[in-house]
């Protein structure tokens, strides 16, 4: 009699209790270039936790490729909570491997329409937007008497030869945008295209700071034209000896642009699942959004004031390039062994 009672007791207790109390840690996986020193955006997440009471720990999981990779491998035992920094060139695949769980944040309809549009299934959430662009050197074409190229196909013109610097689209998200680009606006004349480009003294750098603190002109180098983002010309300004330049030092030719998208996504088999949906949530909260371009140098995705530097030298185009990400996933291989082809 009195073990069925201990028996009963310890069933009131173990029904009351529920299922064990999810973790108030939740790991959030990023990409290589996430400032993780002390910036406004660390602070910013400091303050959530100390508001929330979850703490963040932060986990670089290498350049966007190498951190997809990794989440493809791991898809349903995840390293971490919350992915933030795959981009629109990877999301493919992230579907495809069954990297995220579904969730849409109540904040959700703030998005601005054009990239929520590019979301399957509510898998992810977009937090910030950039544009890959070809960037000239204003000082260098000012001391040369010529005018910087206007358009993609002016990069074709022998006025331009040996002026040009590119990423490899194997091993660079923006050479692979800048590829992106070409294959939008050419069709099926971007090989066509390219082997114009190669003609014309194209060089490949194997990555962006390669080509932009080594090869472009504004670091010592000898290429005046380099793909960059249509954010770099603010940063060039914050970073000179004149912040309160009226024209940048660098300008942006929006006719090469490729729109790049940013998400985050709860990754699916979280042990905290409750906790990354709130760190989504405030992730496209005004605090965190407005501090999105002087800390990583995208756009926001929710409609917020923008600092007066990013208004009056960043780039976004009105019709920038941009391929869907299943088609980008189904033929980026393709691409870039054929794109290997024709550079050599």
């Amino acid at each position: 009699m009195m073990r069925r009672s201990l028996l009963a007791a310890l069933l009131v207790v173990i029904t009351a209790c529920g299922s064990p109390t999810e973790p108030n840690v939740v790991t959030l996986v990023t990409y290589a270039s996430f400032p993780v020193s002390d910036t406004p955006l660390n602070a910013a997440i400091t303050r959530f936790s100390a508001a929330s009471g979850i703490e963040v720990n932060i986990v670089i999981a290498g350049d966007t490729g190498t951190m997809v990779t990794k989440a493809a491998l791991t898809a349903g035992n995840p390293e971490g909570d919350v992915m933030w920094g795959i981009d629109s060139t990877m999301l493919g695949r992230a579907v495809d491997s069954e990297i995220f769980e579904s969730y849409r944040s109540p904040s959700a309809d703030r998005i601005r329409p054009e990239l929520a549009d590019t979301v399957p299934d509510e898998l992810v959430t977009p937090v910030d937007f950039g544009d890959v662009c070809v960037n000239f050197d204003r000082e260098w074409f000012d001391a040369a008497g010529l005018a910087p190229p206007a358009t993609l196909d002016d990069l074709i013109d022998p006025m331009y030869a040996d002026l040009l610097v590119v990423e490899d689209p194997a091993a660079s998200s923006p050479g692979l945008a800048f590829l992106l680009s070409t294959i939008d606006r050419n069709g099926d004349g971007w090989e066509r295209y390219w082997r114009q480009l190669v003609d014309n003294g194209v060089l490949v750098a194997p990555d962006w700071d390669s080509a932009y603190y080594g090869a472009f002109t504004r670091a010592g180098g000898d290429r005046p034209l380099v793909v960059s983002y249509g954010s770099s010309p603010p940063y060039e300004v914050l970073f000179s000896d004149n912040p309160d330049a009226t024209t940048a030092p660098t300008g942006v030719i929006a006719d090469t642009c490729y729109r790049q998208i940013e998400y985050a996504g709860v990754l699916r088999g979280t042990d905290a699942p409750e906790a990354a949906r709130r760190l989504i949530d405030f992730l496209i909260s005004d605090e965190v959004q407005q501090l999105v371009p002087l800390d990583l140098y995208v756009f926001p995705a929710v409609d917020v004031a923008l600092d007066p530097v990013f208004v009056r030298h960043a780039v976004i185009p009105d019709d920038p390039a941009m391929i869907d990400a299943a088609t980008i996933d189904t033929s980026r291989a393709d691409w870039i062994s054929r794109w290997s082809e024709i550079v050599g």
